[in-house]
């Protein structure tokens, strides 16, 4: 989860007719016929053949993976994979979400979703004002989603394991905004470890959900959708809200229940106490400001209500 994101198209992906082939641990790759045939693009291909011959290694069928990653989109993303390894002395204006033009605006969305927000509170206890609180802090209540593409933000990351392209990376970081060689080693090494599974995730959620993983957009770290989840707690703690047999969380109503469903897994319970309701916003950002505002916008929102 990840304040920092922009805007995404209605649908989270280019629909695709499928052919089903098995992988590992029983998860299914959809696979067209007609992207089957698609070349290998070079412009990824060099970056990413390490990369996806992990994969294959892991069970992902190597025709889909070819097919993926010869799509003229994906390639090696210093651009938003260096904001992790730059020293930024910009901090995010929480009280920008605090204003009254904000909170009145966040008790619009409350009127306009009353629907889903009731029946998200009634399955998991989470307040309301707190899960709009969230959306409003992560994505300006789904209006500003990422426009970075993930997969090429989490391939680019998982394929920095190979000591060539961790160096690509480094030597493309402006000198003045560079960590130290030893941090960003160190990093670097964490941060990849981290990215591959996500990656393995997002293909997973692609595949379940008929999608071009190409095609999803979102923060620079990888997160997606409204309520900016990271791939992995898409496939654990992702509902359908709207009963459609889809996890789609640039729809509203899925938003709404995976957010209730997330706090409601790390310990939210109705009448929580501030102390641990705190505790459990940080496991969904862990930034101190932003749970404290998170609280505050909830609070503004409930005293609103009783006005």
């Amino acid at each position: 989860m990840n304040p920092r994101s922009a805007a995404h198209a209605s649908a989270p992906g280019r629909r695709l007719s499928f052919y089903v082939a098995p992988v590992m641990a029983g998860i299914f790759l959809l696979v067209t016929a007609a992207v089957l045939a698609a070349p290998v693009a070079a412009r990824a291909g060099d970056d990413f053949a390490g990369l996806k011959k992990r994969l294959e290694k892991d069970g992902y069928d190597p025709k889909l993976l070819d097919s993926v990653y010869s799509q003229p989109e994906i390639h090696f993303d210093v651009k938003s994979v260096s904001l992790f390894f730059i020293h930024s002395e910009a901090r995010l204006n929480y009280d920008q979400f605090t204003t009254p033009q904000r909170i009145q605006t966040a008790r619009q969305y409350m009127q306009q979703h009353i629907q889903e927000l009731t029946a998200a509170q009634k399955a998991y206890g989470v307040d309301k004002e707190v899960i709009t609180a969230i959306i409003l802090v992560e994505t300006k209540l789904g209006t500003y989603l990422g426009a970075s593409r993930i997969i090429n933000t989490l391939s680019t990351m998982a394929a920095i394991s190979d000591p060539a392209l961790r160096e690509k990376l480094w030597r493309a970081i402006p000198e003045s905004r560079r960590l130290s060689r030893q941090d960003f080693l160190k990093k670097a090494k964490r941060k990849s470890k981290w990215a591959y599974t996500e990656l393995k995730a997002l293909l997973t959620h692609a595949s379940r959900e008929g999608i071009d993983p190409a095609a999803i957009r979102g923060s620079y770290a990888g997160a997606m959708g409204i309520a900016q989840f990271m791939p992995s707690n898409v496939l654990s703690l992702a509902q359908d809200g709207n009963n459609d047999g889809r996890i789609d969380l640039f729809n509203h109503a899925d938003a709404i229940m995976s957010v209730a469903s997330y706090l409601s897994h790390y310990g939210w319970r109705p009448g929580i106490d501030r102390k641990t309701a705190y505790r459990v916003l940080l496991r969904y950002n862990y930034s101190k400001p932003y749970a404290n505002t998170v609280l505050k916008i909830a609070e503004l929102l409930k005293n609103a209500e009783k006005s």
